[in-house]
């Protein structure tokens, strides 16, 4: 058995959902806070840490969550999140001068995670994944990839399929937690199941890297979160 390795904390005192490296190496985080069943409200707050080690927030500390700001982005730097406000979803994309347009020539249902690429947007809606081009075209690439008899989404399900990533040959990967599984789609949008998480143990996210190692974060019941790098050689190392 491979032993852990050695880990160390580089923000601390963070609650963050999700995190954004950009070219020139600077990480972008959440912090997300709960103020209580009295009343019942939610606070956060946007951080950087540089390069540099350098630690600063860019959006100081504000009441509700965040709508009009996200950690995906696209090469030219414009940022994408979802506009939940109507029956009829859609993919918003915050360009340069700060305008923003609305994308899909189709409703979504229910906006999960999304993954820009410079092949396109990916996202998942419900447990269907789906590409969105530049102009607004969108495309279904797998339908229920966690579980094909899942038809309606519910408080306990919506959450079955979570991070979602690429590779430098254009292929994605998704997180199925509830199947404690990450699945691989080609760009045709062939299916493989490419790696299985142990007991107690679900998949929530990972990355490849550019020696093509593959990295899994992982959570169990008990809040409890390590990652699992599983080399080429399907070698794994705990973290």
């Amino acid at each position: 058995m491979i032993p852990l390795e050695k880990k160390t904390i580089v923000v601390p005192h963070v609650h963050t959902h999700e995190l954004y490296l950009d070219d020139q190496g600077n990480l972008f985080g959440e912090h997300l806070w709960y103020n209580g069943e009295q009343k019942n409200t939610w606070g956060y707050f946007v951080w950087k840490l540089g390069a540099d080690g350098k630690y600063e927030k860019v959006i100081s500390d504000k009441e509700g969550f965040m709508d009009n700001y996200s950690f995906v982005r696209d090469h030219f730097g414009r940022m994408y999140w979802a506009d939940r406000g109507k029956t009829c979803q859609k993919v918003v994309r915050k360009n340069a001068y700060q305008s923003v347009t609305a994308l899909g020539d189709k409703c979504f249902d229910n906006f999960r995670w999304m993954k820009s690429t410079r092949d396109g947007l990916y996202l998942v809606d419900f447990q269907d994944l789906k590409k969105v081009d530049d102009q607004g075209t969108i495309k279904t690439i797998a339908s229920r990839i966690a579980d094909k008899d899942m038809e309606k989404s519910t408080i306990e399900n919506q959450n079955s399929v979570m991070g979602l990533w690429d590779d430098i040959e254009g292929n994605i990967y998704t997180a199925l937690a509830s199947e404690k599984t990450i699945k691989k789609f080609s760009p045709q949008g062939k299916e493989e199941i490419v790696y299985k998480t142990s007991f107690p143990w679900s998949p929530s996210g990972g990355l490849v890297d550019p020696q093509g190692n593959l990295w899994v974060l992982e959570f169990m019941i008990t809040n409890s979160v390590r990652v699992e790098k599983i080399g080429k050689d399907k070698t794994k190392t705990t973290f």
